[in-house]
């Protein structure tokens, strides 16, 4: 999970003075690794900040944190947007080798920047989250055809928060536009296709997505990671399993490929063993639901409609008694 205070790539962090912002973002790091994740290390996956305004500074932290056994960096889906170099810039090379040499995911995260597709200034709410997909889509474009998924074939990408159903589409269009317009625009995949590459350098994850699930062979089944969100408002918590069970019903998925999408996946690319920490048996959903019995796990919040009718009913009374 991206930090609030320090901003999901740590640009909160940077200050007048480099080496006390360096100490800032170690601090916290070290904080997140050793006491958040480090209390429930069967659990949590820790994944560290960036020193988002130097690239050797920060191939410096991730060989640093890498050495604490990290195998997760958060960053921005696009450093452009933020006033630093492009993805395609050679400043990030540090970077890009030290991910490698440590086998680190780069974790970019819808609106990480700070920007997010909108329409105009006063376009409903819900136009904006309806296209908050439409973000991590112009992040991964950008980073299929950069230059270091070229140069540096054991980068990983994970695409968080994003949702799949888009991606069978994006994965046409990739391939088309390779085949139709690669010899005046340069673009060499060494003999593969733009989708292959894709499959080969990014994780991607879903929330409640029948669509992406419905379509997950054509994505590619390990390319695909089941995520909670909670406790944002997107969330199914806390009836997540259930919900989630039904869309995997409703597809017909095979328990080996439940296992890949539910846990395998993030196993695999974050060399993360949970059950070195948890006996499988006490991660299951009754397992883990019996051992939560008699705490409170419900839903507080009224959702905004029925907050909304109880604000104008109380308002409505106000009037009658006031009349």
């Amino acid at each position: 999970r991206r930090p609030s205070i320090p901003g999901g790539p740590g640009r909160q962090l940077a200050t007048e003075d480099p080496d006390f912002s360096v100490a800032l973002v170690q601090a916290y790091n070290d904080w997140h690794i050793d006491e958040w994740c480090g209390a429930y290390p069967g659990r949590f996956i820790p994944m560290a900040l960036p020193v988002i305004w130097d690239a050797e500074k920060c191939a410096a932290e991730v060989r640093r944190v890498a050495k604490k056994g990290v195998h997760a960096l958060t960053f921005t889906e696009n450093p452009a947007a933020m006033g630093y170099p492009s993805f395609h810039n050679e400043y990030w090379n540090p970077l890009w080798q030290a991910l490698c040499d440590t086998d680190m995911v780069l974790n970019v995260h819808i609106g990480s920047s700070g920007k997010l597709v909108i329409t105009a200034p006063d376009a409903p709410m819900d136009v904006m989250i309806t296209l908050q997909p439409m973000n991590i889509v112009q992040a991964a474009a950008d980073l299929l055809w950069s230059r270091p998924i070229k140069e540096y074939p054991d980068l990983k990408i994970a695409l968080s928060e994003g949702g799949t159903g888009w991606i069978p589409y994006f994965l046409e269009r990739a391939d088309r536009t390779y085949d139709m317009h690669s010899v005046w625009t340069g673009q060499d995949f060494g003999g593969k296709l733009p989708s292959e590459i894709f499959r080969e350098h990014f994780l991607t994850c879903f929330i409640s997505d029948p669509v992406g699930v419905k379509l997950r062979h054509d994505i590619g089944v390990d390319n695909i990671a089941w995520e909670a969100d909670y406790p944002h408002s997107d969330s199914m918590w806390p009836g997540a399993p259930e919900e989630l069970w039904d869309v995997l019903s409703a597809n017909d998925v095979p328990d080996d490929e439940i296992d890949k999408i539910t846990h395998r996946n993030a196993m695999e690319w974050y060399s993360f063993d949970p059950f070195a920490h948890v006996p499988r048996e006490q991660a299951t959903v009754g397992a883990l639901r019996a051992a939560a019995a008699g705490h409170d796990v419900s839903i507080r919040a009224l959702s905004q409609h029925k907050h909304g009718e109880r604000q104008a009913n109380a308002l409505a009374e106000a009037a009658r008694a006031n009349s």
